[in-house]
């Protein structure tokens, strides 16, 4: 697959030019000329800050589960565009993907304004899934909402809101309202919506427009831990070590870390209650199968970084670095950085931060709610991306945020790595921006 990659690269490199652009008009030309796929493609389609990719996870897994053919769209991608469109979990084959982007590239009217890179994407996904007749699609949203290019469909099964923060706050505007708005804009008369925990400022938004356009609402309550059962479904090992809670009803294990899985998963047991009411035949044994087969890379996630013997470090430093537990999460927003603060705080260990951010990001703020006194900062830029400056966030971290034990700034991933990695006082973690999770993923093909 990773040879024939700069295919998809090559056949999109042309409209990375128009950024972001937010508006249907563009999307809803090409789709009719497509022959408007959207509309035989039944979807869940889900917004929010963060957590809607965890969501998007947990309900094509459940529905996978439950035997339905689930497509499942998703952005961005950490390491191959194929990661963005799934049917059943697996990605498009790169085959499958040059195809149908020569069919969306192809009916675009070169009299109408040029589709943005996403328009494209998004278009092809549309016509894949109606090309594999997908029972159901989860669809998240790229950006924002209300003018995101997947907000083409008028009665989706259900409509989510996971989550409302600060964030791309130059498109969807600078307050908590402003961009409940943006985001309440997915909403659809008299079709089903599930809210996940929101500020009150944008509580009183979409409570707003829900009441207007008569939606049956469900605002969603965090999933409670319990023991675990003594019987579990003959899908799951015996010695499971997953942590089990209960929502609705509904006993279930979870598979993905941090306390903010407990309101991510309840989302996606509403969001499936409100398929069942619909009709749609899914058993609690295909939602315990298919939470604890949920996986979402890049989240929270623990895995190794193998160091060489080669480098600055001696062998037996290199010999003991190998293989070391690395955690890694993309906490690129505060909000996710609190999520992600929470969870190292149940470690109870100093921490080696390696970090790059964006320019657009909230530094600050982020450094704030992540760094502790006796934590050490390594700081990368994000290759082949908009990065913040690594020496700018050194003095940033240095005035604010006191007590660390060390920053330093490394000139690349693998650098910063390898000096966090070598310090066996501090938990390595990664963290910053997706799109350096998704450098590092591929470091590691």
């Amino acid at each position: 697959m990773t040879d024939t990659i700069p295919d998809i690269d090559r056949l999109l490199a042309p409209f990375h030019q128009f950024g972001v652009n937010l508006g249907l008009s563009r999307i809803q030309t090409l789709l009719t000329a497509l022959g408007s796929p959207h509309l035989s493609v039944p979807i869940i389609h889900v917004a929010g800050t963060n957590g809607k990719g965890s969501v998007c996870a947990y309900l094509s897994t459940i529905l996978t589960a439950a035997g339905y053919k689930v497509g499942r769209y998703t952005s961005p991608h950490l390491v191959d565009w194929n990661e963005r469109i799934c049917i059943d979990n697996e990605p498009i084959s790169t085959e499958s993907a040059v195809t149908v982007l020569d069919r969306v590239i192809a009916a675009i009217d070169p009299t109408t304004p040029t589709p943005t890179q996403f328009e494209i994407v998004t278009a092809a996904m549309w016509l894949y899934f109606a090309q594999s007749q997908v029972d159901i699609a989860v669809i998240e949203v790229g950006l924002g909402g209300r003018l995101d290019a997947t907000n083409v469909c008028d009665c989706p099964l259900a409509t989510v809101i996971v989550s409302i923060d600060i964030e791309h706050w130059q498109q969807l505007g600078d307050t908590i309202a402003k961009i409940a708005g943006e985001k309440a804009g997915i909403l659809k008369a008299n079709c089903p919506a599930i809210i996940g925990t929101l500020p009150p400022d944008a509580i009183e938004v979409v409570a707003e427009r829900i009441a207007a356009l008569n939606c049956p609402a469900t605002w969603v309550k965090p999933a409670q831990k319990i023991p675990k059962p003594r019987s579990t479904p003959e899908t799951l090992l015996s010695s499971d070590p997953l942590p089990w809670v209960e929502s609705g009803g509904i006993e279930y294990p979870l598979a993905l870390l941090g306390e903010m899985q407990l309101t991510n998963s309840a989302i996606a047991i509403d969001t499936i209650q409100t398929l069942r009411q619909a009709g749609w035949k899914i058993s609690d044994e295909a939602i315990v199968t298919g939470m604890a087969n949920t996986q979402w890379r890049g989240r929270i996630q623990w895995t190794t970084w193998h160091v060489g013997s080669s480098g600055a470090f001696a062998p037996a430093i290199a010999s003991a670095v190998r293989n070391r537990q690395l955690l890694i999460d993309g906490a690129h927003n505060p909000a996710a950085a609190i999520a992600l603060r929470q969870y190292i705080d149940t470690l109870h260990t100093p921490i080696g931060w390696v970090m790059g951010m964006l320019s657009t990001k909230s530094h600050l703020e982020i450094f704030q709610a992540l760094l502790r006194p006796g934590d050490r900062l390594y700081l990368v830029p994000v290759p082949d991306h908009s990065s913040a400056d690594p020496a700018e966030l050194a003095d940033l971290a240095r005035s604010g945020c006191s007590g660390l034990d060390s920053i330093d700034i490394y000139t690349d991933l693998t650098a910063g790595l390898t000096a966090a990695m070598a310090i066996d006082t501090h938990q390595p973690v990664l963290c910053g921006s997706l799109y350096l999770l998704g450098y590092f993923l591929k470091l590691r093909q």
